[in-house]
């Protein structure tokens, strides 16, 4: 399951995508907007806009690289476009592994290189009334 969608995303539905009996270890990943930018402005809300045919080829060429060293690691990405208000899900990335360590090391991977190469952008509304354009960030310094 790889999309782009401009309706609440569900977690669990993505989990079950995954899931499958040999698969011990689940990890989900869920980005939700939160109330502060990173210069720590208040934040209402944000815009999200993706090339949504390239967006999904993406998340289908993140998961072909996982197979390929990682061949039972099961994934799922969702990204949400539109305006989103504080607290709601952006983005969840599922994965499912054989043992745990695969699980979490897919999940990070797939978010990691999500935010690096898909064609989505996101602007910030700010409490102000101000709006900013802001650069994808990966590598867990900035979420």
């Amino acid at each position: 399951m790889f999309a782009i969608v401009d309706e609440a995303i569900d977690p669990r539905a993505l989990e079950a995508a995954v899931g499958a009996p040999a698969c011990g270890g689940l990890v989900c990943f869920t980005g939700v907007v939160r109330e502060s930018a990173d210069d720590g402005r208040a934040v209402t809300g944000l815009r999200y806009e993706a090339h949504v045919a390239m967006a999904e080829a993406s998340f289908r060429q993140i998961a072909d690289e996982l197979r390929a060293t990682m061949p039972e690691v099961r994934l799922a990405i969702v990204h949400r476009v539109g305006d989103l208000a504080v607290g709601e899900i952006a983005v969840v990335v599922a994965a499912a592994a054989p043992h745990r360590a695969e699980a979490f090391a897919a999940a990070r991977f797939a978010i990691d290189a999500l935010k690096e190469r898909a064609p989505i952008w996101k602007e910030e509304h700010y409490r102000d009334g101000a709006r900013a354009w802001i650069e994808n960030r990966c590598g867990g310094t900035h979420s």
